[in-house]
């Protein structure tokens, strides 16, 4: 299979990027990339509800910096003795593939201990799960303590998995799925009278509809602000009235944990395998550890655990068969509760949500589900949907191809057509299966119609209540402001790390304190109006960050600001959206820029207002940049799109991602 030989380029390139950036790149750039703390302070480590070792580590330094430490992800801890300037060196493995001393020694003052995988993150603090095993008194030396983010061989082991599987699948359901999944067969429906529901727009209930009679497979394509979580919750609300649960599945933390509150707040008992992103009572309490730890006969598998460990502890005085005996007796004991709870807290679940490869997770060994949701699955690598379909009877697909893409680091693999995902290849074989939303209830009218005629064919129309909404009287909703006049040139920063403009970022900070001067102070903070400042480069977001802290005059208004990456802000929306292009050259390149759909994320963001920094004469050598920045000045519908107006765009030539990677965004549109 051409996917899976794609997946192993991939595999090779991030494993390779990852032993490259460890051995070139210093600690201290880490940690401002978001992927190392250091140094830390160590708390209590416990054993979890799921028998895990656990161990605390709190951020002691450089707490303003958002850091990528997720559930799921693999770290590793070190120690700094002597140059805390050093990064550890190395991948930190020896020739087994086990952590240990850096490969260039001690007298740079680094090594690796042990690795862990994050259980959760809430603000400065984190909880590692590692092995029992674990030397945790090596924690407690002398030296500055650091934790990063170490390279992630399990999900690709998972998705090596399922492909094998879906490959080698003969005469059952996963082999119809995949053959009906890469031909034009048209998919099996049930016929029925449509169910209305008037709380839904036509677009929104045809799609719950067409989610309720399919036998295979359904495409829920939501553009911006068009509803596709309430409508995806409706879809599963109403499948739960004919199925007794559902596997619900996305991408990310963040898309599982918001369709899980979504599904919450209908009342519809939900199981989330996996720790939420935002930490709070609300979420947590939905988690399968929580549960689990909450369950009545949870205190006395404690104590047959803790039992257990106590045993071991003294086998050595406690040798012979008395010692084996009783050791068996309590974990019997222990599989029968543990086994117990388990069928209880899934047979109580009338939802399983979890990431897609959360679904791989040995709670969920052996089961099957009549129906998939798979949310995000436009930003989901085909790969990755195959382990949770393997699950599944039918599988019903939500998102936009027309937003941002999977992120694929080799170039070649990108190039061969791994960033074409499941979703996108059953809209192209099997358009009866899609239906688009078409109604969109974020953005004023203006802002929304580019979006929609380049991207959607023009399909997509304001509902009427948010069509001329503003903030101002008279306000134009778009602006571009030309960075050339203050003659800001891009640069390039530090090794693999991205680029800045250092002239357009003090503009930006410029028409942004004018625009809230124009608005008024007392205005804004009554009416909490919102702001997201978006870059494309990483470098200028923590650029932006920087001024904006020192900056007295947007002291008050600091909780209002969000300053991010374009992927930062996907499925997020503010009133005003100011972007900062940063590229500026005599060449006109303009790197990953030339991949669409990362700027059709960025412009919808906004809800009222949307003001666009950039250099004008580098931008619109590209086709798209030139008609946005004709419309917007203009004042005049948009030309008919290179495209025809397609609604699936056409794949890009480039890497979607690239931020970190100087290889990536010095590539051009050709």
């Amino acid at each position: 299979m051409q996917h899976k030989l794609l997946l192993e380029i991939e595999y090779n390139c991030e494993k390779e990027e990852y032993r490259r950036q460890a051995e070139a790149m210093g600690l201290q750039r880490k940690v401002k990339r978001g992927d190392a703390w250091f140094p830390v302070s160590v708390g209590k480590s416990y054993y979890n509800s799921l028998n895990q070792l656990a161990v605390e580590v709190f951020r002691t330094q450089d707490n303003e910096i958002e850091h990528n430490f997720e559930f799921g992800r693999p770290v590793v801890f070190f120690v700094q003795k002597k140059a805390p300037s050093q990064p550890p060196q190395g991948e930190g493995t020896d020739r087994q593939g086990k952590p240990g001393s850096s490969p260039r020694g001690g007298r740079e003052g680094a090594s690796f201990l042990f690795t862990g995988t994050v259980s959760y993150v809430d603000g400065d603090r984190m909880v590692v799960t590692v092995p029992d095993s674990a030397p945790l008194s090596k924690l407690q030396t002398g030296g500055d303590v650091g934790v990063q983010l170490f390279f992630d061989k399990t999900t690709y082991k998972l998705m090596f998995d399922a492909l094998d599987r879906v490959i080698n699948a003969k005469g059952n359901r996963l082999a119809y799925l995949r053959d009906l999944f890469g031909t034009r067969q048209e998919a099996g429906v049930f016929s029925f009278d449509p169910v209305r529901f008037p709380w839904l727009n036509p677009a929104q209930e045809q799609a719950v509809n067409s989610v309720l009679r399919a036998k295979d497979v359904a495409i829920v394509h939501g553009p911006p602000g068009t509803g596709k979580t309430t409508t995806l919750v409706e879809a599963i609300y109403e499948t739960l009235r004919r199925e007794n649960q559902v596997l619900v599945c996305a991408q990310s933390n963040m898309a599982v944990d918001w369709i899980s509150e979504r599904l919450v707040d209908r009342g519809v008992n939900v199981l989330r395998i996996g720790n939420p992103v935002k930490v709070n009572d609300k979420m947590l309490s939905f988690t399968y550890e929580r549960r689990f730890a909450d369950h009545p006969d949870y205190p006395q598998l404690w104590s047959i655990r803790e039992a257990i460990r106590k045993l071991r502890k003294d086998r050595k005085r406690r040798r012979g068969d008395d010692y084996h005996q009783k050791l068996d007796r309590l974990k019997s004991r222990a599989t029968e509760l543990e086994i117990r709870i388990n069928a209880e807290l899934f047979g109580e679940a009338r939802v399983i949500a979890c990431t897609l490869t959360g679904s791989a997770n040995r709670l969920l060994a052996g089961q099957k589900f009549g129906t998939l949701f798979i949310d995000e699955a436009a930003q989901a690598l085909e790969a990755a949907c195959w382990i949770a379909i393997r699950k599944a009877t039918r599988v019903v697909l939500a998102g936009d191809h027309c937003q941002l893409p999977p992120t694929v680091k080799s170039v070649a693999a990108m190039r061969g057509g791994l960033a074409t995902t499941l979703m996108e290849r059953i809209v192209r074989l099997k358009p009866g299966v899609v239906t688009l939303l078409k109604t969109q209830y974020r953005m004023n009218e203006r802002i929304m119609r580019f979006s929609s005629d380049w991207f959607y064919g023009g399909m997509v129309e304001a509902a009427p209540q948010i069509k001329f909404r503003g903030i101002l009287d008279l306000d134009t909703p778009m602006t571009w402001i030309d960075t050339s006049e203050v003659a800001g040139e891009e640069e390039f920063v530090g090794e693999s790390f991205g680029r800045i403009n250092r002239a357009e970022a003090d503009l930006t900070l410029g028409v942004l304190q004018d625009y809230f001067t124009k608005i008024g102070k007392r205005r804004i903070l009554e009416e909490s109006i919102d702001v997201g400042v978006i870059s494309p480069y990483r470098a200028q977001v923590q650029l932006l960050r920087r001024l904006i802290r020192k900056k007295e005059f947007f002291k008050p208004y600091r909780s209002l600001v969000t300053v991010n990456t374009v992927d930062g802000f996907q499925g997020q929306e503010r009133d005003v959206i100011v972007i900062s292009l940063v590229r500026a050259n005599a060449d006109g390149q303009i790197g990953f820029l030339s991949d669409l759909r990362r700027m059709n994320v960025a412009i919808t963001r906004a809800r009222m207002k949307l003001i666009i920094l950039g250099d004008v004469a580098t931008m619109t050598r590209h086709p798209f940049y030139k008609k946005l920045y004709e419309y917007i000045n203009n004042d005049s519908p948009l030309p008919t799109s290179p495209r025809g107006g397609e609604r699936q765009p056409t794949a890009p030539s480039q890497p979607p991602q690239g931020e970190e990677s100087r290889r990536h965004s010095d590539i051009t549109n050709n």
